[in-house]
C-alpha cells in the first residue's frame, strides 16, 4: 500500500491548480486593464484633436460623449468623467502660483501674499483654471474610466472589484481670435 502511486497525479494537481487558476485569470485581467487603457488612450487623443478647433469650441459635451461612447462599446457598465484645465502656456501646466515667502521655508503659509492667476481667490498648486478656455490657450484633457473587474479577484485580497483608468492629452485652442488676457491680482489675506 506504501508504494501504490496511482493518486499521486491528482493530489499534486489539488495543491497546483488553484494557483495555475488564479494565474490564468490574473493575466486575462491584465489583459482587459491593457486593452481598455490603449482604447482610452486612443478616445482621448481623438477628442483632443477635436477639442482644439475653433468649432468645436461650443461642442465640448458631445466631444465626450464621443469618448463615453467609445469606450462603452467595449465595456458597457464603464463610467467616464472628464477634467479640463486651461493655462496661457505650455509652461504654465503644473506650476504653483507666485508667492510672497515671508518667512523664507519655501513652502506658502497662511497668510502670505501670492498672486491669484487663476482667479479662485486661493493660492493653488496649478495655475490652470477650469475648463477649455479661449483661443490658444494650452489644455490639459483628462478622461478617466471607472469599471468593475471581470474576474473578481482583488475581492479576494478585500478590495473593492473596480479599476480605474486614465488618459490624459494635452492641446492648444486654435487662434480663432486674439488671447485673452489674464488678470492677475495679488491676494494678502
Amino acid at each position: 500500500l506504501r508504494r501504490d502511486a496511482s493518486g499521486v497525479t491528482a493530489i499534486e494537481f489539488g495543491f497546483v491548480a488553484p494557483l495555475l487558476i488564479m494565474m490564468l485569470l490574473g493575466s486575462l485581467q491584465l489583459s482587459l486593464d491593457v486593452w481598455a487603457k490603449s482604447i482610452l488612450t486612443g478616445a482621448v487623443q481623438q477628442a483632443g484633436r477635436d477639442s482644439g478647433l475653433e468649432s468645436a469650441h461650443g461642442s465640448q459635451s458631445s466631444i465626450d460623449a464621443f469618448v463615453t461612447s467609445q469606450v462603452q462599446a467595449f465595456l458597457p457598465g464603464a463610467k467616464v468623467t472628464f477634467k479640463r484645465k486651461n493655462y496661457e502656456t505650455f509652461s504654465d501646466v503644473d506650476r504653483p502660483e507666485d508667492f510672497t515667502d515671508s518667512n523664507n521655508n519655501g513652502v506658502h503659509d497662511s497668510g502670505e501674499c501670492f498672486e491669484d492667476e487663476n482667479g479662485n481667490g486661493q493660492w493653488d498648486t496649478d495655475v490652470g483654471a477650469n475648463g477649455q478656455g479661449g483661443a490658444r490657450d494650452v489644455v490639459v484633457y483628462t478622461a478617466t474610466m471607472k469599471y468593475t473587474e471581470l474576474v473578481p479577484l482583488s475581492r479576494f485580497i478585500g478590495l473593492d472589484g473596480h479599476r480605474t483608468i486614465s488618459a490624459t492629452t494635452t492641446l492648444m485652442n486654435q487662434p480663432f481670435s486674439t488671447q485673452a488676457d489674464r488678470v492677475t491680482k495679488t491676494v494678502c489675506p
